[in-house]
């Protein structure tokens, strides 16, 4: 299986993870070794960016030489998303960030014109941006022209758990787009990973589904395989989907048995 480029990162597995509501740092310590993943999120507005400090979650990370992807979370318009993104520019020496605008309170849904907003003044200060949208194959559009580094779409709403909601716009996502496409938000178990996978996405973004599991680090190990099953049976191919059966034993040489009359 491929190598993931999105910008000027090489990622060697697709299972993105997020960072909150784990039940302690050992557990998600142990869990992104579950998952092999090489990039996490964080929060910038919620966790300490001390990566120094080897006893704190990005510190932790930075240590082990996992990647960090900054967020946005918690913002509602473009202003406030534009400063958090500088903030963390300077505070963690990257250019990547994760841009979430948020539109809704109950939904998390994103808010789309400030978002792409954002997204056009974060890409002319020159960071790689990674959009946290809707799964609308315009927007998904809008944000690749601007200069996004890959689109983001969600499967269903943030944490909900409800897994790939609308199959038909992802996959007709990754067949319009020109740069990578990572499922974002609503991935509740491993299937729902396989099938994103399946549809052509270029990885997913779990987080709930693994912090609240029951146990998180089987789900963090499942979802591990789930991602490159689904990627390799994408490569693979699938056979057409037909509404009639087709044997698939040859006819040729086969024994016909007639009743004398």
């Amino acid at each position: 299986m491929a190598a993931l480029k999105i910008g000027q990162l090489i990622l060697n597995n697709r299972l993105i993870l997020g960072s909150s509501g784990y039940p302690d740092l050992k557990t998600f310590e142990d869990c992104v070794d579950a998952a092999e993943s090489n990039l996490v999120t964080v929060g910038i507005r919620r966790v300490s960016l001390d990566t120094n400090d080897q006893n704190s979650l990005v510190g932790g990370l930075v240590q082990k030489g996992i990647h960090l992807l900054p967020n946005t979370a918690g913002c509602f318009n473009a202003k406030e998303a534009v400063l958090t993104a500088e903030l963390s520019r300077e505070a963690l020496k990257t250019n990547r960030i994760k841009l979430e605008v948020i539109g809704d309170d109950y939904t998390l849904y994103p808010d789309s014109v400030e978002l792409l907003k954002a997204a056009d003044e974060l890409v002319a200060k020159g960071f790689e941006v990674y959009p946290y949208c809707s799964d609308d194959l315009v927007l998904c559009q809008r944000l690749a022209d601007l200069g996004c580094v890959c689109v983001m779409p969600l499967a269903s709403p943030i944490g909900s758990g409800r897994g790939l909601q609308n199959p038909y716009n992802l996959e007709l996502i990754r067949k319009k787009i020109n740069v990578p496409v990572v499922v974002d938000a609503g991935i509740g178990t491993a299937s729902d990973a396989c099938k994103a996978l399946e549809l052509g996405a270029d990885a997913v973004l779990v987080n709930t589904a693994i912090s609240k599991a029951a146990y998180p680090i089987q789900m963090a190990k499942s979802l591990n395989h789930a991602v490159k099953a689904g990627r390799l049976a994408f490569e693979a191919g699938r056979i057409p989907i037909k509404d009639y059966a087709t044997a698939s034993t040859a006819e040729d040489g086969k024994i016909v048995y007639r009743m004398k009359s």
